[in-house]
C-alpha cells in the first residue's frame, strides 16, 4: 500500500525541522492503542516509534477525547552530515504517512527532504535602549553544544538596516539567569541623526535565518531629555533643510528656460563664444597689457589651393588683432600663374607678407622646412593653406605664451565646412602625454618658440602625412610638460574640403602608416619597449607595453555574500589572467550564509588566494585600506566583486600602463555593462557634479569624442571598481578616507589626492572588463543611502572646493559641463569659469 488504509488509519507527516520529524496518526479501531510506525531514512528502515503524545489540535477537528496520536522524532546524529536525506514514517501495514510537497501545497508526498546540517536553536532579546545605545542578548545552541553566544544579528530603524552585530559582550545577568556563557550580548551605537522626537521602530533578526528576536520590534523615540530632543530636531531639520534645498537648486537649474548649448548646436553656441571672447580680450588688454609684442612667423606652405579658400585663409591672418606678424607663404612648385599672381599681390600690399617659390613640388615637410627656415620671428605658428584664424588668436597666444613661459602652446580648434558653419570643435585637455602617443590631438594651432623648433630640428619626409605628429614627440622628449601649453580657446578653423582629413582620414591611409611609424620611433628612441598598431586602420594608435619584469600585485575584492557573483569574479581572475605574479585577497564583510562559509573554505585551498574576514559595518574604504595592510605587493589592484574579467592579458596591459613611466601611480580598466555598453572610460570632475563617467551608455566598439573611448590617456580619476595602483603611492598619501567618504567618492578623492602630489592617473582603453554596477552594496537612491549619500557628496565638495585640478579638470574642456552629459552638452558662453588671458 502507498498510503493509509482509509478504513483503518488516518494522520500526516506535518513538518521536519530543526532537527525533529513531527506529525500524528490514529488507528480508528478499538482499543485505539497508539499507532507504531517505521521509521525510514533514504528509504531504509532506521527505527519504530510510538505516536504516543498527545495533539490537542488533531483531537478538536476529529472530536476525540484526549488520546494519544501525535510524534515528534529526533533524528540521529549521524545523519547531520552536511548532506540532504529523506524521510518517511510507515504503518505496520505498509501504509505511508502523507505530507504536503513544499514544492506544491496541492500535491502530497510521502516523504520529506532535511538539509543534513546540524540544528542550531536560538534564543535572543531585544531590551531595549539606554543612553542612545540599543542593547540585547542572543544565544545558540544544538544538542551537543551549550548555550553560547557569537550570533549575528541584523539591526533595522523604520526598515532600514543600520548595523549588523555578533552577540559577543558580556552579559553577566543573562549566564546567572539561564547558566550559559555570559559573552552573548549585543550592543549598538545609534547615530545622532536618529535621536528625535519622533517615534521609531527598532527591529533586531538573527542571521543568516532571518527569524526576528523577543522584544521586537520595539517602538521609541530616543533623545535622552527635552532639550537634546528640540536639539536634535532642530539639527535634523537643518539637515533636511539643506538636502532639500540643494535637491531644489538642482531641480530649479532644470527646469529654468534657458538655450541648450550642445555639440548639435555647435555653430550658434560658436558664435555667441567668439564674441564673448572679443569682450575678454578687451577687458583685458586694459588689465594686464602686454609689456612686449614680439615678432611672431605665420608659415603657411601652400600647394595648389582652391582660390576661394586661399584668399580667406590669408585674410584671415591679415585680419589679426596683434599686428607684429610675418606671414611666410611657401609655393610648392605647384605652377599655377593665379595662385602665384594672387601670393604677388599680397606682398606687394602687405609688406609682413613674404613669399618663396620651390622650382618643384617638395611635398608638405620640405616646403615647410624651408618656411621655418625663413622664420625671424621669436614664436613661430604653422597655419594651412585653406584654414582661417580667428581674428584675436596670435594675440591670445602671445599673451598666454608671455604669461606663462611656454615653448609649445596650443589651442583648441573647430572646423568649418563650404557654407560657412562651425562644427565638431575639437576641445582639448591640457597636455596629455599618453593621449598624444595615441592620437596628435594636438594638432591646430600651434605656436612655438622659434629657438626650440630649431632645437628639434625639421620636419621629417619619411613621416609625411603624420609628419607633424612626429614634429610633437620630437617636442615632447625635447621640453618639460610645464613647457607645454594648452590654451583653452578655440582659435583655429579646420577648412573641410574633399581631400581633406577633416573629412575622412581614408583619403590619406599613407598618414596612418606614417603615424604608426612616427609613434614607433619615438618610443625607441625614448629606450621604451612597445607594440605599435593602427586602431582599425585609422590614424589613432594602440601602444602595448612589453612588460619584462612582473612586479607583485594584489588583487583586493570586498565581498558579503551574493556567492554566485563572486565566484564568478574569481573563477575570471583565475582562467583569465596570464599574469605569473599576482595573488587574489578577498575581504569578507560579515557575509552570513552557509554558501559564503563553503565558498571561503573553498578559496583558501587555492595556493594564490587569501580570504580576510572583516566583522564591521559596510565602510568601502576601509575595507580596502584593512586589506592593504595584509599585503607586500608593489601594486594593489582594488576590484568590486561584481567585476567579471574575459582577455586574459588585461592585466598585463595595466601594469604595462603602470610601468611605462616613475610618475604613473594609478591605472583604471574600461568597464562595459553586461549589454556591452560603457559603464567607464575614466571620470571628470568638478564642482557642479562632482564626478562623471565619461562615454557612459556608448557601444563597446564606439570611439568616443575625439578617440578618447577607444585611446588609453591620462585622467584626472578613475573608479576604484577597477583601479591598480602603486603600493608606495597609496601609503604616502593616506589610502582611502575612512572616516569621512566610507561608500561614495572615496575613489575620487583618493585619485585627487594622487594628482594633487604630483602623481598621473592612466585610463587603459585596452584593459576591458564586464561590470554590474553596484550589485555589491546597492544604490544610492534608496531612502536610507540617501543621506549618507548626500554627506560624503559635501565632504568632497568642501574638501576639494579650492583646488585647480577640481574646480578644472585638466584632462577634459573647460567648454563641456560636469552635470550633464559629458563631452556633448557645454556650458552657455557667459557662464564660464574665467581663465586668464
Amino acid at each position: 500500500m502507498s498510503s493509509l488504509d482509509a478504513t483503518r488509519f488516518i494522520g500526516a507527516l506535518d513538518v521536519c525541522e530543526m532537527g525533529l520529524a513531527k506529525g500524528w496518526a490514529f488507528d480508528r479501531l478499538p482499543p485505539h492503542q497508539p499507532a507504531k510506525l517505521h521509521v525510514l531514512i533514504d528509504n531504509q528502515e532506521i527505527d519504530q516509534i510510538l505516536c504516543d503524545r498527545l495533539r490537542p489540535d488533531v483531537d478538536e477537528v476529529l472530536s476525540l477525547t484526549g488520546l494519544p496520536l501525535g510524534f515528534e522524532y529526533e533524528i540521529p546524529e549521524q545523519f547531520f552530515d552536511g548532506e540532504p536525506h529523506r524521510i518517511g514514517f510507515r504503518l505496520g501495514n505498509r501504509a505511508s504517512l502523507l505530507a504536503l510537497d513544499p514544492a506544491n501545497a496541492a500535491e502530497r508526498v510521502d516523504h520529506l527532504v532535511f538539509d543534513g546540517k546540524i540544528p542550531v536553536r536560538y534564543e535572543a532579546v531585544l531590551d531595549g535602549i539606554k543612553r542612545g545605545v540599543l542593547r540585547g542578548w542572543a544565544l545558540q545552541s544544538t544538542r551537543k553544544t551549550p548555550r553560547r553566544g557569537g550570533v549575528l544579528l541584523k539591526i533595522t530603524v523604520d526598515g532600514a538596516q543600520i548595523a549588523q552585530v555578533r552577540a559577543d559582550r558580556y552579559r553577566g545577568d543573562v549566564a546567572a539567569a539561564l547558566d550559559c556563557d555570559p559573552n552573548c550580548g549585543y550592543e549598538v551605537v545609534l547615530p545622532t541623526r536618529l535621536r528625535s522626537s519622533a517615534p521609531r521602530q527598532f527591529r533586531a533578526f538573527i542571521l543568516p535565518d532571518g527569524k526576528e528576536v523577543d522584544g521586537s520590534p520595539y517602538v521609541t523615540s530616543i533623545a535622552n531629555d527635552l532639550l537634546e530632543t528640540r536639539l536634535v530636531d532642530i539639527a535634523d531639520t537643518i539637515g533636511r533643510l539643506q538636502k532639500e534645498l540643494t535637491q531644489l537648486r538642482n531641480d530649479i537649474r532644470d527646469i529654468i528656460p534657458r538655450p541648450s548649448h550642445n555639440l548639435s548646436n555647435y555653430d550658434i553656441w560658436a558664435r555667441h563664444y567668439q564674441a564673448d571672447l572679443r569682450a575678454r580680450l578687451v577687458k583685458a588688454r586694459l588689465e594686464t597689457p602686454l609689456t612686449d609684442e614680439p615678432l611672431v612667423s605665420v608659415l603657411c606652405p601652400t600647394y595648389k589651393p582652391l582660390m576661394r579658400d586661399f584668399e580667406a585663409a590669408i585674410e584671415s591672418v591679415i585680419g589679426q588683432s596683434y599686428r607684429n606678424w610675418e606671414l611666410i607663404i611657401v609655393d610648392d612648385g605647384g605652377k599655377s600663374r593665379d595662385v602665384a599672381a594672387r601670393i604677388t599681390r599680397y606682398c606687394m600690399a602687405d609688406p609682413r607678407i613674404r613669399a618663396l617659390t620651390l622650382a618643384e613640388n617638395q611635398g608638405i615637410s620640405n616646403a615647410t622646412n624651408v618656411a621655418m627656415d625663413a622664420a625671424q620671428g621669436k614664436y613661430t605658428v604653422f597655419f594651412d593653406h585653406d584654414d582661417l584664424l580667428l581674428d584675436v588668436a596670435i594675440e591670445v597666444m602671445v599673451r598666454a605664451a608671455e604669461r606663462t613661459g611656454g615653448k609649445l602652446l596650443y589651442s583648441d580648434e573647430d572646423k568649418i565646412d563650404q557654407a560657412g558653419y562651425f562644427l565638431d570643435p575639437n576641445l582639448k585637455p591640457d597636455f596629455n602625454y599618453r593621449y598624444l602617443l595615441g592620437c596628435n590631438y594636438i594638432c591646430h594651432l600651434t605656436m612655438i618658440d622659434t629657438a626650440t623648433m630649431r632645437a628639434i630640428g625639421h620636419l621629417k619626409t619619411e613621416y609625411d602625412g603624420a609628419q607633424d605628429h612626429d614634429f610633437m614627440l620630437r617636442a615632447a622628449e625635447r621640453l618639460n610638460p610645464s613647457e607645454i601649453v594648452h590654451v583653452p580657446e578655440i582659435l583655429y578653423h579646420w577648412r573641410m574640403t574633399p581631400n581633406s582629413t577633416a573629412v575622412s582620414i581614408a583619403n590619406k591611409q599613407y598618414a596612418v602608416k606614417a603615424g604608426v611609424r612616427a609613434v614607433t620611433d619615438h618610443l625607441k628612441r625614448m629606450k621604451t619597449r612597445a607594440k605599435v598598431e593602427a586602431i582599425n586602420n585609422m590614424s589613432i594608435y594602440r601602444v602595448l607595453w612589453k612588460v619584462t619584469k612582473q612586479p607583485s600585485v594584489t588583487v583586493i575584492i570586498p565581498f558579503k555574500d551574493q556567492i554566485e557573483t563572486t565566484r564568478r569574479c574569481l573563477h575570471a581572475l583565475l582562467d583569465n589572467t596570464d599574469y605569473n605574479h599576482f595573488e587574489i585577497l578577498f575581504v569578507d564583510n560579515w557575509s552570513v550564509t552557509e554558501e559564503a562559509r563553503d565558498f571561503i573554505g573553498e578559496a583558501r585551498k587555492i595556493p594564490n588566494v587569501r580570504v580576510l574576514t572583516v566583522e564591521e559595518p559596510f565602510n568601502y574604504s576601509r575595507l580596502n585600506n584593512l586589506a592593504v595592510a595584509h599585503s607586500n605587493s608593489d601594486f594593489y589592484m582594488f576590484m568590486n566583486n561584481d567585476v567579471f574579467v574575459e582577455d586574459s592579458n588585461w592585466l598585463k596591459y595595466m601594469v604595462g600602463e603602470a610601468t611605462a613611466a616613475p610618475d604613473i601611480a594609478a591605472v583604471g580598466a574600461k568597464l562595459l555593462y553586461p549589454t556591452r555598453i560603457v559603464q567607464h572610460s575614466g571620470v571628470v570632475v568638478g564642482p557642479a557634479g562632482v564626478a562623471a563617467h565619461v562615454h557612459l551608455g556608448l557601444s563597446a566598439e564606439d570611439y568616443g569624442y575625439i578617440g578618447r573611448a577607444r585611446l588609453t590617456h591620462e585622467v584626472s580619476a578613475v573608479t576604484a571598481a577597477a583601479m591598480l595602483m602603486r603600493a608606495d603611492v597609496f601609503h604616502e598619501i593616506g589610502g582611502f578616507d575612512e572616516k569621512e567618504l566610507q561608500v561614495a567618492y572615496n575613489d575620487v578623492d583618493l585619485c585627487l589626492k594622487i594628482r594633487s602630489a604630483g602623481y598621473r592617473i592612466v585610463f587603459c582603453a585596452d584593459a576591458v572588463a564586464f561590470h554590474h554596477e553596484s550589485l555589491s552594496r546597492g544604490s544610492d537612491q534608496t531612502p536610507e543611502n540617501e543621506w549618507r549619500f548626500f554627506d560624503e557628496t559635501q565632504t568632497i565638495q568642501n574638501r576639494w572646493k579650492d583646488n585647480a585640478i577640481f574646480r578644472q579638470d585638466p584632462a577634459y574642456s573647460r567648454f563641456f559641463t560636469v552635470d550633464r552629459p559629458p563631452f556633448f552638452d557645454l556650458h552657455a558662453p557667459s557662464e564660464l569659469e574665467p581663465v586668464p588671458l
